[in-house]
């Protein structure tokens, strides 16, 4: 490398200050949080989110994916067996106790990539300090989508004639009548059981509806 000479020489001790200097007379930016948010990527990693089908049943399966993937051990899942009388989820198995450690998540999202019925998203949540460490461990409850209008609390059956798969594929579309029955007469003040009842309703008559015309249809061919 041949030595600097001249000019050269001379400017190259302040050289290193270039991108100081550069940016010492821009308008200073300054985010005046928490006074004033600015919203994150839509895909940024944040707290995440145990999911619901539409008729209220829970996404996850326990199948324990999730915590055997994540690096930093921050999971813990205990899958259970449905019931007839128990049933948290389509198919055989649900998680009866889920637990994220957000002292320990690094929020590389592998546990959303391998999770099999995408019951595990992350939302857009950073908030997430907090004065004791026992708070900062978040359980199935805290992590639970909220109800969405129309959904039945779990347990309730699976909608008639319908298998994992069909709820896996976006075919269950809404609360039926069928659930709706059962919770009135196993738990009449679950406080979700109105508002899916009217939806219920409401489907099956949109149901009947179609095929009703469906039938007319075929029958004028």
């Amino acid at each position: 490398m041949e030595p600097r000479t001249g000019i050269a020489e001379v400017v190259a001790p302040i050289a290193g200050f270039g991108v100081t200097f550069s940016n010492l007379f821009r308008p200073v930016v300054t985010e005046q949080y928490p006074f004033e948010r600015v919203p994150t990527q839509p895909r940024y990693h944040g707290r995440h989110q145990l999911n619901r089908y539409a008729d209220g049943l829970e996404k996850c399966i326990g199948c324990e994916l999730c915590a055997w993937v994540c690096p930093a051990d921050a999971i813990y899942v205990e899958g259970a067996d449905n019931t007839p009388d128990e049933q948290f989820s389509p198919g055989e198995r649900y998680g009866r106790v889920y637990q994220i450690n957000y002292l320990r998540c690094i929020f590389c999202a592998l546990c959303i990539e391998a999770c099999p019925t995408r019951a595990l998203t992350m939302t857009n949540e950073f908030e997430l300090a907090g004065p004791t460490r026992a708070g900062l461990i978040y359980e199935k409850h805290d992590l639970l989508a909220p109800m969405g209008e129309g959904m039945l609390a779990a347990p309730h059956p699976m909608a008639p004639s319908t298998t994992d798969t069909d709820y896996y594929l976006g075919a269950v579309t809404g609360t039926t009548p069928e659930q709706t029955a059962w919770v009135a007469e196993h738990r009449p003040e679950d406080p979700t059981l109105p508002a899916a009842s009217r939806t219920a309703s409401r489907t099956a008559s949109t149901t009947a509806a179609t095929t009703a015309a469906t039938t007319a249809a075929g029958e004028t061919r």
